[in-house]
């Protein structure tokens, strides 16, 4: 993405999705017992369903494909969320889109700047995500849970100050079966060097969160 020239760097920190592979199962069959003698019998006899192997399928997964992330914020959400952000934003490059898929925006207004990040994750099961989604929650300690947001949900917020400039950032991880949704927010007022409340920044954050859970539907398998 290309460098504001703004007093403070921003940037946003991904993390990849771990994908694992799925194991299967051989079949083989024992030789049928010799006959009684009297009774006539097949070469080779059908083996009894009742002593088949169990089956090697597994649930397809609830979401195959990464929605646009673009599209997971509504034009007057954004609007207030990031005051003078163009609605298309900006999407990340992404080594594959089908798994992955991240949507930007940022602006001043005034003296005050917003940056807001909306990602979408597809792992190939919800055991995979819940995984993914606990290893970050554990990296991220001091927030708490949303609750009514997706399976699982989770924001934290927190204050960084460079050159005497205060950034607050709110992240809210969100699990839906196989997916995660990740909302970074932030913002800063160059005017007053300080940052905006805590209170502002976590509703925000899980405002942008509730509407990208919403367009999960369009990677539906």
């Amino acid at each position: 993405m290309r460098s504001l020239p703004l007093p403070l760097a921003l940037t946003a920190r991904l993390s990849p999705v771990a994908v694992l592979a799925c194991a299967g199962w051989a079949l083989s069959c024992g030789p049928a017992a010799p006959p009684a003698a009297g009774h006539q019998t097949l070469r080779n006899p059908p083996v009894a369903a009742s002593s088949a192997a169990p089956s090697a399928t597994t649930a397809a997964p609830t979401y195959t494909t990464a929605p646009s992330p673009c599209a997971g914020v509504p034009a007057a959400t954004l609007a207030s969320l990031v005051p003078g952000a163009k609605p298309a934003g900006k999407e990340i490059p992404s080594t594959d889109t089908r798994l992955r898929r991240t949507c930007s925006w940022n602006a001043l207004h005034g003296y005050d700047y917003r940056w807001l990040d909306v990602s979408f994750e597809i792992g190939e099961s919800d055991q995979e995500a819940t995984k993914e989604y606990e290893q970050r929650v554990a990296e991220k300690s001091g927030g708490g849970a949303v609750p009514g947001l997706g399976d699982t949900a989770y924001s934290v917020v927190g204050l960084a100050t460079e050159d005497k400039q205060q950034t607050r950032e709110g992240v809210v991880l969100v699990r839906v079966a196989n997916a995660l949704v990740v909302v970074t927010y932030s913002g800063s007022d160059f005017e007053t060097r300080k940052a905006p409340t805590t209170d502002e920044i976590n509703k925000g954050a899980i405002r942008a969160a509730k509407a990208a859970v919403a367009t999960l539907g369009d990677g539906r398998g």
